[in-house]
């Protein structure tokens, strides 16, 4: 046997097997009055913080004077795309701590991509179309997902402990609960569930009266 097909060998067996160790953690995410809750970031830090960077980049377009999505999530140090699918030129911005930006006004794709270097929560806005808003999580993982109209999501992990957390944009006191959990090569693991309190009323993209700064 050659030391090339030796080694070639080798990294398809760890490759595999780490692919075997996976598990696919199922949360479910309600509000306090136990309706589904969508759009919740789900993220996993794995126990001693070591994570792997896939800073794979975000896109948040303008299209109908709305940003879609309204949540997007990435790790830190990824970029996100803001096309402009609008008629109209937008003006994007955010004064948000975790990311302070001012892209003027610019319509197609002539805006540059958004590093987001820094975890945190950036609250996105449009200086031409008070209407307009947007969240962007970004977190120290690459283990993260979005509840969906259901209120669930699904992460996939390799074994290991990890601290699961759930953020809502409209979650009562910012609060970010968190559940632990040790995920076991071959074992499926119980699904985990979360209840948020959210703030009073419901926060519409579309609404003039923006509450964040």
């Amino acid at each position: 046997m050659s030391l090339k097909f030796a080694v070639c060998s080798a990294v398809l067996a760890m490759s595999c097997c780490g692919a075997c160790q996976a598990a696919a953690l199922t949360v479910q995410v309600s509000d306090a009055g136990g309706a589904a809750l969508a759009d919740t970031v789900i993220y996993a830090e794995p126990e001693g913080g070591q994570a792997p960077r896939t800073m794979a980049p975000g896109e948040i377009a303008q299209k109908g004077l709305k940003f879609i999505p309204l949540v997007t999530v990435v790790q830190t140090g990824s970029k996100i795309f803001f096309p402009n699918r609008d008629k109209v030129r937008h003006h994007v911005y955010s004064f948000s701590p975790a990311h302070k930006f001012d892209q003027k006004l610019y319509s197609g794709e002539q805006a540059p991509p958004q590093l987001f270097d820094k975890a945190g929560t950036v609250v996105l806005g449009c200086n031409i179309h008070d209407k307009m808003l947007a969240f962007v999580k970004v977190v120290d993982t690459p283990y993260f997902a979005k509840s969906d109209a259901g209120g669930a999501a699904h992460l996939d992990l390799p074994a290991g402990k990890y601290t699961v957390k759930a953020w809502h944009y409209n979650a009562a006191g910012g609060l970010v609960p968190e559940l632990p959990v040790q995920l076991k090569a071959g074992e499926t693991p119980a699904p985990l569930a979360f209840r948020l309190t959210l703030k009073p009323g419901v926060i519409d993209p579309d609404a003039a009266s923006r509450p964040y700064p």
